[in-house]
């Protein structure tokens, strides 16, 4: 095996074959089994040109899957063939997850494989075996047989069919379905009354006859056959409830020309040269299909009475059937879905078929791991199903993607088995298990932006829809009640509110109120505007330098403009820090909102050309603030208290501690310099949730 092979590939058959000898058991094992896939796996492979690596990894992960102990030698290969060996093992789960789901989550395991995949080349190797593999079983146990069968037509034929690798689609499909349908399979290669190998002679005689006549017209063009497998022809029959008698594209040939007037002079030569089939012509370059699909269709009477279908498109059509809107998967398996996976599945397939000698590898994969990779999350439940949300979405954010009384309910998670708090963000392939209470119970404070608990949208409006229903009353008080604990934190306990309100637009206390219950205000958002507005008399001394100042109003910056005019929006109040975006006014300059303002959303939704990227210049300042925390004496109370201000990237200017020992309390005075409201809040709040503390709030 080692000697036609090169490099990494190389090196790693000779070890393979050290172990071996080395272990006159495991070398018999191997010669029983492992040999022979190994063998027909590197075979698809080298006809795949994925590279010495690539095959260096398929041989290493066939010997640890054999039980074959190769020792520390693994460590001394490159690092892209370690990352190809860490893909075929994280590709293990996928098979464990499907052989304990439904079928109807098939698609959700393909998401998922394709999302934990880090190298495109591992999904070559992962085809190739699973072929080698179904060659092999024969001689299986039918269940173990049939269940490598179903997960070929679950996971893999899928892949190869919307990545484009047709010679291992075909090939994957026909073997799978020879094991789950032998009758079939058996019936429908009887009537086919022929090998394969003598069908796909026939199409290329007919490939020559058509390429003179299309030559002694003048035409240059493309010809490839397309040899229907027996599965593909047994599809067709149950769609459109065919006879085999009644199929006209059992064999079919494909042209490919340069423009559209020859795409109809190529037609004119194929009938020309060989009787058509009256009803069996579809133009869809005049008519194209509703995925934008386009081609001409005829079926003809070809060499030796047999029907044949020719289809024939321009160069651009074939390329946009294959990788653009109409992505050959797509028009194949009928199925609708998500837009951007398809787009970039297209993307990934243009990606595997313009590879040569001379791409950088290293530029393709970080292309691959920013486009794929990064929008995206992938998690399981705990049956095993698969769901997708946008990167930085939370635990509880998953609870109501599942189900919204599940959102609802919710009163904790497990990530792993490990239980995290809600806003915890898994990661892909992560378990989440939600912990469910008996009577629905959201909180108010998910709805903050500031507490981080939801990170979607749909998840928002599901838990404002909770609180809605709720009486005016109720919404009222429970509003009053989160603004007071906010204003006692942050010290503007006696602040006066009667402006307020019209600032965001509400006509009364209790609209703002309300307005507090449902989210749609923040209290950070009113606390901001209190200071703001807060003028000092006119003899009043210099503020102390514990006081916090109101924000610079120019320390913005606009993405690739200079000296533009900037507003900060009264609807939403953003500070430094808050994630912003910039809407272009008639006449103000940029209108510059938090990310997530409802009114931001609103002018998205009417203009969307208009939004424009903007952030937080460097000259945002910084202001110092006194802290008192009371809290139950502990050891170790001391070091998480400091441990929580880190986390929250605030500077400890100073601390004063000190206990009463009759009580068993421990007071201290910790001096802060913060960016602004938000981050005083943030740090509050991560303070009172530590345990035994009993009060954190703001001295004044």
């Amino acid at each position: 095996m080692a000697r036609s092979l090169t490099g990494e590939a190389a090196r790693a058959a000779r070890l393979l074959e050290a172990a071996l000898a080395a272990d006159p058991a495991a070398s018999a094992r191997w010669q029983l089994d492992g040999g022979a896939e190994l063998a027909a796996t590197l075979s698809r492979l080298e006809q795949l040109e994925v590279g010495p690596d690539a095959l260096a990894a398929c041989i290493l992960h066939a010997a640890a899957q054999a039980g074959i102990a190769l020792g520390d030698e693994l460590a001394s290969f490159p690092a892209t063939v370690r990352e190809l060996l860490e893909g075929q093992q994280a590709a293990e789960k996928i098979w464990i997850l499907h052989a304990g789901t439904a079928r109807s989550s098939a698609e959700g395991l393909r998401r998922l494989l394709l999302a934990i995949i880090r190298d495109l080349r591992v999904v070559f190797i992962l085809l190739a075996r699973q072929a080698a593999r179904l060659q092999q079983a024969a001689g299986w146990p039918g269940p173990q047989r049939d269940a490598l069968a179903q997960l070929t037509f679950d996971i893999h034929a899928p892949l190869a069919n919307r990545l484009g690798i047709w010679q291992l689609k075909w090939e994957l499909e026909d073997l799978a379905f020879r094991y789950l349908q032998p009758d079939t399979y058996k019936r429908i290669a009887q009537l086919l009354d022929e090998r394969r190998g003598d069908r796909e002679s026939w199409i290329e005689q007919a490939r020559r006859q058509l390429e003179a006549s299309l030559a002694q017209a003048g035409i240059r063009a493309q010809i490839s056959g397309r040899p229907k497998h027996i599965y593909s022809i047994w599809r067709k029959m149950q769609r459109k409830g065919l006879a085999f008698s009644e199929l006209y594209d059992v064999r079919a040939l494909r042209v490919l020309v340069a423009d559209v007037p020859t795409c109809y002079l190529a037609l004119g030569s194929v009938h020309a040269l060989w009787p058509f089939i009256p009803g069996e012509f579809d133009d869809y370059i005049a008519n194209p299909k509703g995925n934008h699909y386009q081609s001409l269709h005829t079926a003809v009477i070809g060499p030796g009475g047999r029907p044949l279908e020719v289809q024939i498109r321009t160069h651009d059509m074939h390329a946009q059937a294959e990788l653009g809107v109409a992505a050959h998967w797509r028009y194949k398996e009928g199925g609708g879905g998500d837009a951007g996976f398809e787009r970039k599945i297209a993307w990934m397939r243009q990606l595997l078929e313009s590879r040569d000698e001379h791409d950088d590898d290293a530029a393709l994969m970080a292309g691959f791991r920013t486009d794929i990779m990064d929008d995206r999350v992938y998690l399981l439940t705990p049956k095993g199903e698969v769901k997708d949300l946008p990167r930085g979405a939370t635990v509880l954010d998953f609870a109501y993607h599942v189900h919204t009384d599940v959102g609802h309910r919710c009163r904790g998670a497990k990530v792993n088995g490990r239980i995290v708090p809600l806003n915890h963000r898994p990661e892909t392939g992560d378990r989440i298990e939600i912990l469910t209470g008996k009577t629905a119970e959201p909180r108010r404070d998910w709805l903050s932006a500031h507490h981080g608990f939801l990170a979607t949208h749909r998840a928002r409006e599901k838990v404002r829809a909770w609180f809605k229903r709720i009486d005016l009353a109720q919404n009222v008080a429970a509003g009053r009640a989160l603004l007071d604990r906010e204003l006692r934190r942050v010290g503007l306990s006696h602040a006066q509110l009667d402006t307020i309100p019209a600032l965001f637009k509400l006509r009364s206390a209790e609209e703002l109120y309300e307005a507090l219950a449902l989210g749609d205000v923040t209290p950070g958002q009113v606390t901001r505007v209190l200071h703001e507005r807060a003028a000092p008399p006119a003899a009043a001394p210099p503020p102390a330098p514990a006081a916090i100042k109101a924000p610079p109003r120019g320390s913005l910056v606009v993405e690739g403009v200079g000296n533009l005019l900037t507003v900060l929006a009264r609807c939403c109040q953003p500070l430094p820090g808050d994630p912003i975006a910039g809407f272009i006014t008639r006449g103000r300059g940029v209108s510059v909102h938090r990310s997530d303002c409802p009114q931001l959303a609103r002018l998205r939704a009417r203009d969307a050309s208009r939004l424009i990227e903007v952030e937080w210049g460097s000259s945002a300042q910084s202001y110092e603030v006194d802290v008192l925390l009371r809290g139950y004496d502990r050891k170790g109370l001391l070091k998480d208290v400091t441990a929580a201000i880190a986390a929250t990237h605030v500077h400890l200017v100073g601390v004063h501690s000190r206990i009463d020992q009759a009580r068993g309390i421990a007071e201290m005075n910790l001096g802060l310099r913060v960016a602004d409201f938000g981050q005083l809040s943030d740090v509050l709040d991560r303070l009172l949730a530590l345990p035994n503390v009993i009060e954190a709030r703001r001295i004044v």
